[in-house]
């Protein structure tokens, strides 16, 4: 019989598992706050009698991460992780620290399929999608190292987490309960490059959660050409789905948008842009492009300059935008780029 990975649970369902094995209701409640807690195995779990741990084992098992490398920021701070998984398996996730508090960009897939051509995650392949423990997981793990609490979470590492929709919603559920770490719904934010069917299905949801789009364009030729999942879901159909969403969620939406040299940082780019969010309640975060040399195309930053210019049209528009604050750049701390390097070494 194969195991059952028990940290996937919630306690409503430990609790019926225990009952209907004969264990008592306690003992439910105190494997629950260890997995809580973090622990990694069950002989962890100091309070449990040694047959009912013998039991567990037999039945369940902990599904978890281990640091492989961390990196940590002269200049600010921010820490990098290099995750292990139980299969070997390695992903990525940054921690960075505000005056609000702390915040953990966690990855939802070892790689990720969708082939952004300025992406370094989706250039060291793909291999599977996480399950909710191991995003859980992320965020515990970085907690214990560092001993902090962390507050805000954003999937925006490595995978596109709608392309891993099932286990996303349990993850979103499970964090956001009162029992596991209790981080609410509008402390989170999650990131998709516009797989639309799934953006009308967590609608439904009603999470008042941020839904980040990676735009990265303002028309379709330009999003195509680095962004292949436009060549099934073009702009208008994006953006209609976005509005769908507004109206289901009331929840303002946060538009990405990397800022490369001479593809789509121009004023006419801009001003395109402008047009096509008018009147959508929506924030739009100009990020200056991370510099991948190896990238197909060798993609640049744009220049700050023109990042300005590029605010102005759109505030002349009544466009709420902002510049991202770069953090870590001594240590790559954009997603991809240090599995990418593991992977080089383990060849």
């Amino acid at each position: 019989m194969a195991l059952v990975d028990i940290k996937s649970m919630f306690k409503a369902e430990i609790l019926k598992a225990f009952k209907n094995a004969g264990y008592p209701a306690y003992r439910a409640s105190q494997v629950y706050l260890w997995l809580v807690k973090g622990v990694k195995s069950f002989d962890e779990m100091r309070n449990l009698p040694k047959g009912l741990i013998s039991e567990l084992k037999e039945k369940y098992y902990i599904a978890g991460v281990e640091i492989e490398r961390k990196l940590i920021s002269k200049f600010d701070g921010t820490i990098k992780y290099l995750f292990r998984l139980n299969d070997w398996e390695h992903i990525e996730a940054v921690v960075m620290s505000y005056k609000h508090g702390y915040t953990i960009c966690i990855s939802t897939q070892v790689g990720c399929k969708m082939g952004c051509k300025f992406c370094a995650t989706g250039m060291g392949g793909f291999s599977r999608d996480l399950t909710a423990p191991e995003m859980i997981s992320q965020i515990k793990e970085a907690e214990l190292d560092n001993e902090i609490r962390i507050s805000n979470v954003v999937l925006m590492g490595m995978g596109e987490p709608l392309n891993n929709y099932k286990n996303v919603v349990k993850f979103l559920r499970l964090v956001s309960s009162k029992e596991n770490l209790n981080i609410g719904m509008r402390h989170i934010s999650l990131s998709t490059c516009g797989i639309i069917d799934k953006i009308y299905e967590l609608a439904e949801e009603k999470f008042q959660l941020t839904l980040s789009i990676s735009l990265h364009a303002s028309d379709d030729l330009t999003r195509s050409k680095i962004m292949p999942i436009n060549n099934k879901y073009n702009l208008d159909e994006l953006l209609t789905a976005c509005r769908f969403y507004i109206s289901k969620t009331n929840r303002r939406i946060s538009f990405e948008y990397a800022m490369i040299a001479g593809v789509n940082d121009s004023d006419e780019c801009a001003k395109c842009l402008a047009e096509k969010l008018r009147g959508m309640l929506c924030h739009v975060n100009l990020i200056p492009a991370n510099d991948i040399d190896f990238a197909p195309g060798n993609y640049k930053k744009s220049g700050m300059e023109q990042i300005k210019k590029f605010v102005n049209i759109l505030e002349k528009y009544g466009i709420n935008v902002t510049i991202r604050r770069t953090l870590g750049t001594d240590i790559n701390a954009s997603c991809g780029q240090l599995r990418r390097s593991t992977k080089k070494v383990e060849v």
